[in-house]
C-alpha cells in the first residue's frame, strides 16, 4: 500500500507528533501560570468570630482542649480553669505544627520538637521563638440557667 491509497505517511505522522508535542509543552509552561496567576478561592473568615461550642461541650470537657477553625487558622481553645477560657493560635511558631494543651502539666505542648508555652501563650521551653498568638473569649449567655455559648474573637 503506499501513501497514497492510506492517506497518513510518515511524514503526516511526524508532523502530527511534533505538532502535538510542542502543544504538550505549551501546555505545560501555561497552566503552571495560569495556575499561579489565579489562585483557588481559600476560605476566609469572614467575620472576626467564631462559635466554639458550648461550656459544656464533651470534648472540652474530657481532653481540657478543643480546635477550633477560624477561617484556614487553627485556634485551639481550653479551659484554665472554671469559667476561665483562653484561645490562642493552635500553630506552633517554631515549625507551624500543631499545639495540644496538657492539662495535668497545665500547659500548651508541641509535639513536634517539644516548646514549650504557659497558659498565657508565652513560650517557656523548646525551640519556639516567639509567644503564640492570643484571641480573645467570651462567653455568652443566650438562655439563662443554660451553658454559656464560647465565642472566640481576634485580640
Amino acid at each position: 500500500m503506499s501513501e497514497a491509497t492510506t492517506g497518513f505517511g510518515r511524514r503526516k505522522f511526524i508532523n502530527w507528533f511534533l505538532g502535538t508535542s510542542l502543544g504538550g509543552l505549551l501546555l505545560m509552561i501555561v497552566y503552571p501560570i495560569v495556575r499561579y496567576i489565579s489562585p483557588p478561592e481559600i476560605p476566609e473568615a469572614t467575620t472576626n468570630q467564631v462559635e466554639a461550642g458550648r461550656e459544656d461541650d464533651p470534648e472540652l470537657l474530657e481532653k481540657g482542649y478543643k480546635i477550633v477553625q477560624f477561617g484556614v487558622e487553627p485556634v485551639i481553645l481550653f479551659a484554665a480553669g472554671p469559667r476561665d477560657f483562653r484561645a490562642f493560635s493552635a500553630t506552633c511558631t517554631h515549625l507551624d505544627c500543631i499545639v495540644e494543651f496538657q492539662k495535668q502539666e497545665k500547659r500548651i505542648f508541641c509535639n513536634c520538637h517539644g516548646g514549650v508555652y504557659d497558659l498565657n501563650g508565652r513560650n517557656v521551653a523548646g525551640p519556639p521563638p516567639r509567644p503564640l498568638t492570643a484571641y480573645r473569649v467570651d462567653l455568652v449567655e443566650t438562655t439563662p440557667g443554660q451553658p454559656a455559648t464560647i465565642v472566640v474573637s481576634k485580640a
